[in-house]
Order: C-alpha cells, then sequence, then structure tokens
C-alpha cells in the first residue's frame, strides 16, 4: 500500500509501518464493508433508532440485543412487576428480541424495566438503549422512564456555526455549579451558570457527567446507561435548552463522553446483561479494568462498535451536542490501559500492547462524528502521547481535531510542590508547555477539575494554604497573598500563550476557587460542602478573588480578539535563569514574564524583530490586585544591540517581579 502520510511526516515511525498500516486497513475495509461512499456509516451509527422503545402506529414497539437471554419480558404497572406471559418479547434473528404494545400499555412517564431469564438465573435489567432513567428515593433502585413528550422540543439553533477560530473551553459540572449544598439542574445551568461563562469569554462549554450513571461521586464516569442523560439534573427538554441557549449565546457545547468503560453494576448497566459477562464486554480478565472497578468494551464485536457509534450520533442529532471530549483514551489504546507504563521510546507504543479493535473504533467514530457534523470538535484525554492521535484517519491517524495536554498540569503542580520560586528553571517551564507532536494540537490548561479532587488542591490553594481563610479580604495585607495571586495569573497567562490550539478552564478557577473538590460519600457524612460552587466570592468586590477572575476574563479576551492562538510557531526569545525572565513570541506578538519572585529589572533588553511596541495586557494593573509599576500607554521602540543593526535589535523595558505582560508589534504605515 501507498506510504500513510502519518509515516511520510515523521520518519522515526518507519519501521512501525506494519502496524499503523495494519489498523489503517481494517478501519478502511470496514468503511467498505458498510458502504460508506453514501452514509454507510450513518446508517451503520443507527442502532437508537432500532432498539429501545418507539412509538409505532397506535402503539409501541421495543426491541432489544440480549443473545443469551432464554426469555425477556417487559414489566411496569400494567404487569405488576412481574414477568407475564402477554408481555413476553419474541426472538428474532442474530440474538434480537421485539415486542408491540397497545397504546394502553405505557404513557409518557411510565416506569418500566426488564426481566431477564437465562440458562442459569433471571433478573431485572433497565434496556440497553433507555434515553430516561429514574432512581426511587426511598428503594434507591432504577427504572427505564417512557419518555415521549406531546411535543417535540423546538429548536431555535439551526443557524448556528461556531465562528471562533479556537476553543477556549470552560469545563463544568452542572450538579456542583449551583452555590447551595445540594445538586444543581440544567434549568439553573442554563439561567446562572451560561451568562457567567459568556462574560468570562469561552467560546465552549464542556458538560460533564451527563450520561447517566448510579454513584453521583464518580464524577459522571461509572456510566450505567449510555443514552440517557442524567435525570438528577432535570429532564431531556431542560439539556436541550441549556444547549439551545448556550447555541443563542454563541457558544459551543460539548459533552464529556465515556467509552472507555462502564460501571459493572448489573441491574442498572450493561454487565451480565443477558446472563453473560462478555455480551458488552471482552470474555475473561480483560473484560474488568483493574485499576477503575469498571467493565471494558470489547471494541472488536460489531454489536458493540455499533453501540457506541450510535452513542455518538445520538448526542450530536438528538441534543444538538458539538462534538466530545473523549474520556479515557489512553486506556482503551493499550491493553494494560497504560497503567505503570513508562511511554519513553517510540517502542513502548508498538510492543504489541495495542488494541487493534479499540483503534479502529476511534477512527469510525471521529469519522462518523465529522461527518455528521464538519464542525464538531474531538478532543483526546489521551496521556501516552500516542502517534497519530491528531491525525486524520486517512492519514493513518486516530482523527481527534486536539489532545488534551495532560502533562502541564502535572508539570505545574510538580513545580509548585517540589521546587522554591528562586529554583524554577525558564527552560524547562518553555520546553514543558510546548511540546507536541508535529501533527497534532493540544488544549493546553494549568488545572482542570482533577487536579481538585479529594486529596487534592486547586493550584491558589496550594500556592496560598491556609493563608486564603484569613486574608483574602482586599483591606488585609499578606505576602503570601501576593504571591499567590501574581503566579496564579502568570501561570495561566503563559499556558494560554503557548497553546498549541485551545485552552481549558475548570468552573471556579478562573477567579481561584479554594480548597477541593469533594462528592458526597459515606467518608464526608454525604455532604455537599465541596460539591459546589461560591460564586458569591467572585461577585464581593470586597475579597482579591474579584482581581482573579477580571485577569482571567481580561486574559481569555485578549487571546480571542487578537487570535493570538493562531497556528503561527512559538519562538523562544530569551531564557535567563539567573534572573527568571521568559520570554517567546508567536507572529506579531511578544509574551515577557519575571518569574523572579523579588528582583524587578528597569531597561531589561530583549531581543526583538525591528518595530514598535505596546502593551496590550499587563498582570500588574490594579484591577488585576497588582501594584501598577508599569506605564501602559507607553510605546516601545526596539532599538540596535550597540552601534551596529547588524546586532539586532532589542526592547528597552521595566520588568517587576511576578509579572507577565503581553505586546503587540504595530505595523509600520507603508511610505509611497
Amino acid at each position: 500500500m501507498k506510504k500513510l502520510p502519518l509515516i511520510e511526516k515523521d520518519g522515526w515511525l518507519e519501521p512501525f509501518a506494519p502496524a499503523l498500516e495494519s489498523t489503517y486497513t481494517e478501519y478502511a475495509d470496514l468503511l467498505d464493508e458498510i458502504n460508506d461512499t453514501s452514509d454507510g456509516i450513518v446508517n451503520f451509527a443507527g442502532n437508537h433508532l432500532f432498539f429501545g422503545l418507539h412509538p409505532y402506529n397506535d402503539g409501541w414497539v421495543f426491541r432489544e440485543w440480549a443473545p443469551n437471554a432464554e426469555k425477556i419480558y417487559i414489566v411496569g404497572d400494567f404487569s405488576n412487576w412481574k414477568p407475564q406471559e402477554s408481555f413476553r418479547l419474541q426472538k428474532k434473528d442474530h440474538g434480537i428480541w421485539e415486542i408491540y404494545l397497545s397504546g394502553s400499555t405505557l404513557k409518557h412517564q411510565d416506569y418500566f424495566k426488564l426481566f431477564v431469564e437465562w440458562d442459569t438465573g433471571s433478573g431485572f435489567r433497565i434496556p440497553a438503549y433507555a434515553n430516561r432513567v429514574i432512581q426511587d428515593p426511598s428503594t434507591l433502585l432504577f427504572s427505564a422512564q417512557v419518555w415521549c413528550p406531546d411535543r417535540a422540543f423546538q429548536w431555535n439553533d439551526h443557524n448556528f456555526h461556531p465562528d471562533f477560530k479556537h476553543p477556549l473551553i470552560y469545563e463544568a459540572h452542572v450538579g456542583m455549579a449551583h452555590e447551595e449544598e445540594r445538586v444543581g439542574t440544567f434549568k439553573e445551568f442554563t439561567e446562572d451558570i451560561l451568562p457567567r461563562i459568556q462574560k468570562a469569554g469561552y467560546n465552549v462549554v464542556q458538560l460533564m457527567a451527563i450520561q447517566e450513571h448510579p454513584y453521583y461521586g464518580s464524577f459522571g464516569y461509572h456510566v450505567s446507561n449510555f443514552f440517557a442523560p442524567s435525570s438528577r439534573f432535570g429532564t431531556p427538554e431542560e439539556l436541550k435548552s441549556l444547549i439551545n441557549r448556550a447555541h443563542e449565546m454563541g457558544m459551543a457545547v460539548i459533552m464529556d463522553i465515556v467509552h472507555s468503560h462502564a460501571v459493572k453494576n448489573e441491574e442498572e448497566g450493561l454487565s451480565r446483561f443477558d446472563g453473560t459477562l462478555d455480551q458488552y464486554f471482552y470474555p475473561g480478565e480483560r473484560g474488568f479494568h483493574p485499576a477503575w472497578d469498571s467493565r471494558c468494551f470489547d471494541y472488536g464485536k460489531k454489536e458493540v462498535m455499533m453501540f457506541l457509534l450510535s452513542n455518538c450520533r445520538y448526542w450530536i442529532d438528538e441534543y444538538h451536542f458539538d462534538g466530545f471530549r473523549f474520556d479515557g483514551v489512553t486506556s482503551m489504546l493499550y491493553t494494560h490501559h497504560g497503567l505503570e507504563k513508562a511511554f519513553t521510546s517510540y517502542h513502548d507504543y508498538f510492543d504489541g500492547s495495542r488494541d487493534q479493535n479499540a483503534l479502529v473504533y476511534l477512527m469510525l467514530a471521529n469519522h462518523l462524528i465529522h461527518k455528521i457534523k464538519p464542525g464538531a470538535i474531538t478532543i483526546a484525554e489521551e496521556m501516552s502521547g500516542y502517534p497519530g492521535t491528531g491525525a486524520p484517519p486517512e492519514d493513518g491517524g486516530l482523527g481527534f481535531n486536539f489532545r488534551l495536554s495532560m502533562g502541564v498540569p502535572d508539570f505545574w503542580i510538580k513545580l509548585i510542590k517540589e521546587f522554591p520560586d528562586e529554583d524554577w528553571n525558564m527552560g524547562t517551564i518553555f520546553h514543558e508547555l510546548t511540546q507536541h507532536r508535529p501533527e497534532e494540537r493540544t488544549i493546553s490548561y494549568a488545572e482542570s477539575h482533577d487536579q481538585a479532587l479529594v486529596g487534592d488542591k486547586t493550584i491558589i490553594f496550594r500556592l496560598a494554604d491556609k493563608e486564603m481563610y484569613d486574608f483574602m479580604s482586599k483591606d488585609k495585607p499578606s505576602l503570601i497573598i501576593d504571591r499567590a495571586i501574581a503566579l496564579h495569573k502568570i501561570i495561566r497567562l503563559v499556558t494560554i500563550t503557548t497553546a498549541n490550539g485551545g485552552y481549558l478552564n475548570f468552573m471556579g478557577n478562573e477567579f481561584g476557587h479554594p480548597e477541593w473538590i469533594d462528592f458526597p460519600r459515606a467518608g464526608n457524612n454525604w455532604s455537599y460542602k465541596y460539591a459546589r460552587r461560591q460564586w458569591h466570592l467572585a461577585d464581593d468586590k470586597t475579597l482579591k478573588y474579584e482581581w482573579l477572575g477580571a485577569f482571567d476574563q481580561a486574559m481569555v479576551r485578549t487571546v480571542n480578539e487578537e487570535n493570538i492562538l493562531s497556528p503561527l510557531p512559538v519562538y523562544l526569545n530569551l531564557a535567563n535563569e539567573s534572573d527568571k525572565i521568559l520570554v517567546f513570541n508567536r507572529g506579531n506578538f511578544l509574551m515577557v514574564f519575571n518569574f523572579h519572585p523579588t528582583r524587578s529589572f528597569p531597561d531589561y533588553g530583549i531581543p526583538v524583530a525591528p518595530g514598535k511596541y505596546k502593551i496590550i495586557l499587563n498582570s500588574d494593573r490594579p484591577e488585576f490586585g497588582g501594584f501598577d509599576r508599569i506605564d501602559q500607554q507607553q510605546l516601545y521602540f526596539a532599538q540596535p544591540v550597540g552601534e551596529n543593526p547588524r546586532n539586532g535589535y532589542q526592547l528597552k523595558l521595566y520588568l517587576p517581579n511576578r509579572t507577565g505582560l503581553v505586546l503587540k508589534k504595530i505595523p509600520t504605515p507603508s511610505v509611497h
């Protein structure tokens, strides 16, 4: 076969060409098999239109795939919640079961389940394609609910097309977005949180924990019902209204989609659905995730692949999501799930541990998503740096638009925890923030929800710790808080301005949300104290949180309006380790940082291209909690180094300690 473009662009992959070509061939053969020259893959991903409960004539039709089942009954109030012969499904070919019901059997909002019998046992099950699942507050048991309102939701977002060049992502959890100690709702998020996100300047909302999950404290990562939005947040229409409103406000909405594993619960989830452990999951030990206490999908089984691809299509078609952040991609890619595995050379990616089934599935998923919605955003939560993650499938890649730069937040935490400020290495900071594979675009972030989960802390809390409880009032000076605020700002600014495509922030971290995240559980007496967002801290003009929020807003606006994250490369101008000065440029923008804890420098010489420059963002402004030590109105002219211009040009800048600046080169009018 012709050499894959991925290998042509990276000669180091040449020894591993057979492995990459084998994966690509399997992907291409599947596309041929399903006749994707037309809408083959879209139809292939249509299981949700066939399986599950659907109106049919004046009644209902229900279908399920359960090849090992011997009998299946639909049960509910109409059957006294017991299996009755008149509600037994008929077995068709290929393990498919079917029943037609009269219109009087079920109505909108009725509850129902399946009762499945197999050769060694039986049990209640929730349909695999259930689109609404409710937990009984008394028994805590889950049931499917008929969701078929008289009037379909009226969308008015048909003309919405994201017009931003780079995703600036606001990662959010609907349940913990409320200030009160309880579970927030879709409706409250729409009314209260979307305006905050819009004001903060972010153009993409990433919603976590949307797929139904039995245990709230799993943060949505132990999914039981893949086609059901979590009912604890509200109704399907209220989720649609949230997305519709975000689109009206000019923001795209993507969701955390969990196809890397599934909850091992049996009555609520897919495990042992038809009496076998390997209906949806790999057989034997491979079907169990050793670290996550969950089940691992068998991506090589066509019915499973169709189930997961249909899930991608469903969320786009039914809820108008604009893309997905795929959770746990590293776990999918390898049979060892990336656990205790160091990736230090290309051989580590191609040592026989790749899960080719998962690789092909991800290629198909990205191909499908972008065929349905060409402007969709797909992001891989992938930490091994697998070659081709961000390359198109036709090039031999997995097809993601972006890969999360997961090493960046880990780097910041290590730096803050293990090194005093005066030992921070400027060259290392620049290297860690700019390294990426040539074919991929990345989403950079200083911290996400991961960095604040129980047992860990937000960056601001690492920097300030207990001082935050007593010295965040603007009238209470504190050197510890001054340091925390200054570093919080420039850590974010250097992270976003080196980003190779996009940026992410978890809700509340933009204003320095204190402490950590901890969902209600037995160990904290089921408390919601740390599973909420204290917005009043940012709104209170007497508190220093307001400064951090104002800076983040200015930073995001500047990056967006000036298109600083354009695909232009980032060039290092200067990394002075003794002075702790880091300078780099991209296009007409110059980013200057003084990380020194105590020293400020007057007339510091910085190598630049000839021209004149102006400051467009300055972290030392008083409205950002700075000390107003720089005249921002001044224009700066590049001067020759020495008397000979051939020695290059430099800017002479006053650089206060712990300050970040963004300067823009001003075009010089041409003379005719």
